[in-house]
C-alpha cells in the first residue's frame, strides 16, 4: 500500500496558521520544465510567490496542486504548482515556517496541470530570468521576496 504525503495537510496548516495570526504566507517553489507560474519571476530555479488571502483569488490548496489567480505587474495570472516542487512556506513577517524536500514533479501531473484557456502560457514570456519588468505605481502588486 502507497503510504499518502502529509506535505499538503501540513502546507494547509501553516498557511491556515499564518492566516489566523495576521501573517502573510509565502511558498517558495522549485520550478523544473513546464510550470504555470509567471517565468519572469523565476531566479535561481526558485519562485517565491504570497499566497494569502488578500494576494490570491480562487486559492486552492489541494493534495496534487495549488492553484490560484494572481496579479503580477498589473496582469491576471492563473497560477498551477505541484506540491511536490514547494520547498518551503513561511510566514514573511517572522520567517517561521517549514522546509520540505523536493519530490520531483511526475511529467503525468506537469502535463494534466489545469490551465485556464485564456490565460497565455507563462512559459511563452519572451522575457528572461533576470528582467525585472517596470512596475506601476498606484495600485498593491505581489512582489518575489528573497
Amino acid at each position: 500500500m502507497q503510504s499518502v504525503s502529509t506535505k499538503p495537510y501540513l502546507i494547509r496548516a501553516i498557511h491556515e496558521w499564518c492566516s489566523d495570526h495576521g501573517f502573510t504566507p509565502y511558498l517558495v517553489v522549485a520550478v523544473r520544465g513546464k510550470m504555470q507560474v509567471p517565468m519572469e519571476y523565476v531566479k535561481n530555479g526558485e519562485i517565491v510567490l504570497n499566497i494569502s488571502y488578500n494576494a490570491t483569488r480562487s486559492l486552492t490548496l489541494g493534495n496534487d496542486y495549488i492553484t490560484f489567480s494572481a496579479r503580477f505587474n498589473g496582469v491576471s495570472r492563473e497560477i498551477a504548482i505541484p506540491v511536490g516542487a514547494v520547498v518551503s512556506i513561511f510566514s514573511r513577517e517572522n520567517g517561521e515556517g517549514m522546509g520540505f524536500e523536493y519530490e520531483g514533479v511526475p511529467d503525468e501531473l506537469v502535463d494534466n496541470a489545469p490551465v485556464a484557456a485564456d490565460e497565455p502560457s507563462a512559459a511563452a514570456s519572451d522575457k528572461g530570468p533576470d528582467d525585472e519588468p517596470p512596475r506601476p505605481s498606484g495600485r498593491p502588486q505581489l512582489r518575489v521576496v528573497k
